[in-house]
């Protein structure tokens, strides 16, 4: 019987890339994997197909042979027969999954969290802080390699120094942390006396933190290789800054731009003038036309805030509240009186008009 074209089994062109072939291969070997379909002969039949055109076209030699002779290539070659060794191939495809084979850095230091709070204005304009966080330190007695002064450790005999052993499961093979060495590939027999073998200690420390201008609630500053040191000399983790800022008395802050409340009396509400407001450089003057009424904004541009991630600063909103006047004396009450009065003439005449 003829056996089908390699690549109308993955279903994809002759020209296409390595990436191409994984991802149709892995898309089909899904599909019909014997796991998913028991008991169906077709089913592992077209895996075997699969299987057998993706390790031809994945390998240069043989695509070449393939592309210029087709099966012809092929026929002493005892790679159609027998039974297809599963495990092998996805242990290429899904590595990332089960480990890949390759040993992996388990013990890792720890990362670390410290909340910083800052003023608005210290955000805006960037500040410098000493901070102290409690952490694991490489200890100095072992050098962090967790042996005792003039011993050294020994390689794991069950991981034989990989970290990790493989479980066959079904049709896969699974790779999993050793449990005798818990991924290190060794064995400490005569720890350290200072830190029972961990290669670190318990230390506080300070460090001086560097808060660029623009930062916001919810912003994090990372700090590599400030976390916690990792068991037995490995890598250290890192420490992120998160940011918090309070809230400001006048100030309220949205992105890059400023909102503020400015209260201005009803006269120069009414005829216009010139106030003052404040912005986080000093206090500014503003003009405000005649007849502005209450909760209308007023933009100045480039007084907000200069974001980490904009260019130009923002603007501050101003919002004008026209506050009502008290403990009045007797002439501006009597002043009010005569204004209160034009005002009824004047709606008197407008509606004798209607």
């Amino acid at each position: 019987m003829a056996k089908s074209d390699y690549y109308e089994i993955l279903g994809i062109s002759r020209n296409a890339e390595d990436r191409e072939i994984k991802k149709a291969y892995k898309r089909l070997a899904m599909k019909f994997h014997p796991d998913r379909n028991p008991g169906n002969t077709g089913a592992e039949s077209k895996f075997k197909e699969i299987k057998e055109a993706y390790e031809v076209l994945t390998d240069p030699k043989k695509r070449a042979a393939y592309d210029q002779y087709g099966h012809a290539a092929f026929e002493q070659d005892s790679m159609g027969g027998g039974t297809a060794d599963f495990s092998g191939i996805f242990g290429d495809v899904f590595g990332d999954i089960f480990g890949g084979g390759r040993r992996q850095n388990v013990n890792r230091g720890a990362d670390l969290r410290y909340n910083i709070d800052l003023s608005l204005e210290e955000a805006v304009n960037g500040v410098t802080r000493e901070i102290r966080i409690p952490t694991l330190e490489k200890c100095y007695l072992c050098s962090g390699n967790g042996t005792r002064p003039g011993t050294t450790s020994v390689t794991c005999s069950t991981c034989q120094g990989q970290g990790q052993v493989q479980m066959r499961q079904g049709f896969f093979t699974v790779q999993q942390m050793c449990p005798t060495c818990q991924g290190q590939g060794k064995i400490i027999k005569d720890p350290c006396i200072k830190c029972q073998g961990h290669g670190r200690i318990k230390k506080s420390k300070t460090l001086s933190v560097k808060i660029p201008p623009g930062v916001d609630t919810g912003d994090r500053i990372r700090l590599s290789g400030e976390g916690e040191a990792g068991e037995r000399g490995t890598e250290t983790g890192d420490l992120y800054v998160q940011v918090q800022v309070r809230k400001h008395p006048i100030f309220e802050r949205e992105e890059s731009n400023l909102y503020c409340d400015v209260p201005i009396n009803f006269t120069v509400a009414a005829l216009g003038g010139e106030i003052e407001v404040p912005t986080l450089d000093g206090r500014v003057k503003l003009k405000v036309p005649a007849e502005t009424q209450t909760g209308r904004l007023f933009r100045m541009r480039g007084k907000g805030v200069k974001s980490l991630r904009g260019r130009t600063p923002g603007d501050l909103l101003c919002r004008v509240v026209v506050e009502t006047p008290v403990k009045l004396n007797n002439r501006q009450k009597q002043l009010l009186s005569e204004l209160k009065e034009s005002f009824v003439e004047l709606n008197s005449n407008q509606k004798s008009m209607l």
